[in-house]
């Protein structure tokens, strides 16, 4: 499912009358996850998951190409756990 598809789907179950409402409605979602994620916040959706942001350590790697060692920089990078009820419904 693509964003013009999951417009649709929030347009049909919230009863929106117009695509540009549902689109407005799932922008400010993804938004509001996005600046909640970027100040280091949790954001946890009961039944959904959880969405957090986690620190990835520096670490030795290997270019694939060359073969020649690589230092990888320390990152932050955002993960999401699903909910119970959420592994539950795709199994």
């Amino acid at each position: 499912m693509k964003k013009p598809d999951l417009v649709e789907a929030v347009m049909a179950a919230a009863g929106l009358p117009t695509k540009k409402q549902a689109e407005a409605a799932v922008d400010g979602l993804f938004d509001t996850i996005t600046k909640s994620l970027s100040k280091g916040e949790e954001v946890a959706v009961a039944g959904f998951g959880v969405f957090k942001v986690m620190k990835r350590a520096a670490r030795a790697g290997i270019n694939p190409k060359t073969g020649e060692k690589i230092q990888i920089a320390a990152k932050i990078a955002p993960k999401f756990r699903a909910a119970k009820v959420l592994k539950e419904a795709v199994n």
